[in-house]
């Protein structure tokens, strides 16, 4: 999920019927949290546990994102675990330079559907799988891919060497720009000023905004299927297909969500990691320490560069996707070795 999208999914909607105890907390445009400090200002985003909206800051003048988790206490411990772990994040990070997500505040906010755990992170941009798609799909400039991969390798040198911490979620979803693609989006460029009231009669934000946004896409739906028409029709040109000017674009991004971290020496999941993301030791529950993190960026970075996923496994008949998964690592790489795995796998998987 994404910060300022952290952790906010790419995609869709979360749903009406997660509104309801124990669920999400129902935001309005204008709404006030924390005794009236921040001030919702639009939705950025949302994730299986919760929903992120831009605010505002009233004490500080600026803006923030504003991470509302479901209120149902296993939510709430999720919460509290990343609380903990951003919090030692922060601690050893105070002039904020080491592209991890800064954690500003955190306080609990009662509503209807119960008593919801709120983190406030520093607002950020777009994510690294906007950026992709934004590129439809084509490999970035190399030099590009570099730049991006020295701040993501510089955000895990400090989780792992100087704080023991593994993300164990690492894909291009969960790290950020430090600012948006499109800067009229971007709240601190674009020069807007801050909503700090309510709107009279508006069905901003929470349950109502669902369903502008469902007539939206199925608007959008309709324009893509006229302009795919046209594509076949020889008249869309050679816009769509060509890669954007991405110069402008500031290339620093910062490693977020971090609701399924760990320390080295105290894990919880046996099974951790976004599938085409997953690490061959993960798979085969041979143990797993700061390497896995290490995989799933190398993976990233082959996303970045060819605008590909290195790995995309498919279970069929008679195999597993993870089956097909080491098979696909093996093509690539050859046998694993044998003190990978300590499940008893056929000699052609190993050397």
């Amino acid at each position: 999920m994404s910060c300022s999208s952290s952790s906010g999914s790419e995609e869709d909607d979360e749903g009406f019927d997660s509104y309801r105890k124990g669920g999400y907390h129902a935001v309005r445009i204008g709404d006030q949290f924390a005794g009236g400090r921040y001030i919702a200002q639009r939705k950025l985003g949302w994730g299986q546990f919760s929903t992120v909206w831009l605010a505002y800051d009233t004490t500080n003048s600026s803006y923030v994102a504003l991470k509302i988790q479901k209120s149902a206490a296993q939510f709430v411990q999720a919460a509290l675990h990343e609380i903990d772990v951003l919090s030692y994040i922060a601690k050893g990070d105070p002039s904020n330079s080491k592209y991890v997500v800064q954690l500003i505040d955190h306080f609990k906010h009662a509503g209807p559907n119960g008593q919801h755990l709120c983190m406030v992170l520093e607002f950020l941009g777009d994510s690294l799988l906007r950026l992709i798609k934004y590129n439809h799909y084509k490999c970035l400039p190399l030099n590009k891919v570099r730049e991006m991969c020295k701040y993501i390798l510089t955000g895990l040198d400090y989780l792992h060497r100087e704080l023991g911490i593994i993300h164990t979620d690492l894909k291009p979803e969960n790290i950020l720009l430090v600012s948006t693609i499109d800067a009229a989006k971007d709240p601190f460029k674009s020069g807007q000023s801050p909503i700090l009231e309510r709107p009279e009669g508006g069905i901003n934000g929470g349950v109502t905004s669902l369903i502008e946004k469902r007539l939206r896409r199925r608007a959008k739906r309709a324009v893509a299927k006229i302009s795919e028409k046209r594509s076949s029709m020889g008249v869309a040109g050679d816009e769509q297909k060509s890669t954007r000017n991405i110069d402008g674009i500031d290339m620093r991004c910062k490693i977020v969500d971090f609701g399924n971290a760990c320390w080295a020496d105290k894990q919880f999941a046996e099974e951790i990691q976004t599938r085409q993301y997953r690490a061959p030791e993960v798979i085969l529950q041979s143990g797993y320490s700061f390497s896995v993190d290490m995989w799933s960026f190398a993976c990233i970075a082959f996303e970045l560069a060819t605008g590909d996923m290195l790995f995309t496994p498919k279970g069929g008949q008679g195999f597993s996707e993870d089956e097909d998964h080491l098979a696909l690592m093996m093509e690539l790489l050859g046998k694993m070795p044998r003190k990978v795995s300590t499940l008893p796998l056929p000699n052609v998987f190993l050397e």
